[in-house]
């Protein structure tokens, strides 16, 4: 195999380095992505870089007539280790002097001073002010404005016995009295967006995606597994967005959630740890389609199901089709329709869930407020639900992006 020399490493440093990274658990049960790692090592002890086929043949044990035209198994497993380094130094060594890092087009491990990351000029001008790769730090920001918003607020509440009055009856309700009398945390999960990046021929990033199907970085990657062809195509940029409904939605909920005294976590639907599905308590806000992994859980017993997009509700139990006009061009200007739901149901843990989402943004506004309304809960009351398994759905009415008036379509038990 051809050689070509690289860079000398301080080797102590590159060594310590490889060895923090091996210590970490970083690859998983990845085993391939652990011996790609351990042969860019070797390589790099070696002073040499090698070529894509010397990778596939040497280090994954593939034949000589390996096709790197025809299979793109090296170049998906250098992204996805690329990424895993990334990740990595990020948020388990973020104080790094050096950190390993594999250069864009090439199979070698470099030793590198933490840097200023790059903006890609490609992207529109607005997103040139934030970092591309950095949706956490920017929901993080974001989350704090609103928790020190609903601080300010709390205080305010608390000075008005009125007000503190109301909220106690809603904390007391069979709604959220579940989810707030033990001592289980609750985990409040807001649906957001999760955006990747289109590459044109010369490799530059041209276009952001949003694709329903492809929720987080574990998507997209699976797509790649599926597809290596698209490797090249598509790159993760940390990115994504969150409905503007989802803080006027936090502005009704986080004072019930806070004034209770419970530990509350905030997190995106795309960065969802799967297992909190089962030791916490769940309060989600969002869209119903940006419900995530949490999807198949919610609607597992619901009687609706989605039609030909997230806008379309199909009840299966009397075959009425509920369609959103939230997103036509006249919605902006005119009375339009919107639909909100609320749901509660028992997790796999006998933790509970509560769904507070819409199909838009009035929707979703409609629904917290139903949630934090006593009058609203009094009135589900009266449908006789089995308060830890129901889902209730509104046709909501709105003018100029305000919810202007609700009507309650159905309130059932989940699962009938």
């Amino acid at each position: 195999m051809s050689q070509s020399p690289v860079q000398n490493l301080p080797a102590d440093a590159f060594t310590a380095e490889v060895e923090r990274v091996r210590a970490s658990n970083l690859f998983g049960r990845a085993s391939q992505l652990q011996r790609l790692f351990d042969f860019l090592v070797v390589c790099q002890t070696e002073g040499r870089v090698p070529k894509e086929i010397e990778v596939a043949v040497d280090g994954f044990g593939r034949g000589t007539d390996f096709d790197v035209a025809q299979d793109a198994t090296v170049r998906v497993a250098a992204h996805k280790l690329r990424k895993r380094l990334e990740d990595f130094y990020r948020d388990e060594a973020p104080r790094a002097a050096a950190r390993l890092a594999i250069p864009r087009g090439e199979y070698r491990l470099t030793l590198e001073a933490p840097t200023p990351e790059p903006v890609s000029p490609a992207l529109p001008g607005w997103r040139r002010l934030l970092p591309a790769n950095r949706r956490e730090r920017m929901a993080t920001v974001l989350i704090g404005m609103l928790l020190l918003a609903c601080a300010g607020l709390l205080l305010a509440v608390l000075a008005r016995p009125d007000v503190e009055s109301r909220l106690a009856a809603v904390r007391d309700s069979p709604l959220w009295a579940p989810l707030l009398a033990d001592d289980l945390p609750v985990q409040l999960v807001l649906g957001d967006y999760y955006i990747f990046g289109e590459r044109d021929a010369a490799g530059d990033i041209r276009r952001l995606v949003r694709d329903f199907n492809v929720n987080s970085r574990q998507d997209l990657e699976r797509d790649f597994l599926a597809d290596p062809s698209l490797a090249a195509k598509f790159a993760d940029l940390n990115l994504g967005y969150l409905p503007t409904s989802s803080a006027q939605a936090l502005r009704e909920v986080l004072p019930i959630l806070v004034a209770s005294g419970k530990h509350v976590s905030l997190t995106l639907a795309s960065e969802l740890d799967p297992s909190t599905i089962k030791t916490t308590h769940i309060v989600y806000i969002g869209y119903m389609s940006a419900l995530g992994m949490l999807m198949d859980v919610v609607m597992a017993g619901s009687r609706y199901s989605f039609g030909g997009s997230y806008d379309e509700l199909i009840d299966s139990k009397s075959g009425a089709v509920w369609v959103s006009e939230a997103g036509e061009p006249h919605a902006s200007a005119e009375r339009y329709r919107d639909f909100a739901y609320l749901a509660s149901f028992r997790g796999p843990g006998g933790n509970q869930h509560l769904v507070i989402a819409g199909t838009r943004d009035t929707g979703l506004m409609q629904a917290a407020e139903s949630a934090a309304d006593m009058s609203a809960l009094q009135a589900l009351a009266g449908h006789g639900l089995p308060w830890r398994g129901f889902e209730a759905l509104y046709d909501v009415q709105s003018v100029n992006g305000v919810n202007v008036e609700a009507r309650l379509i159905e309130a059932s038990a989940t699962g009938q």
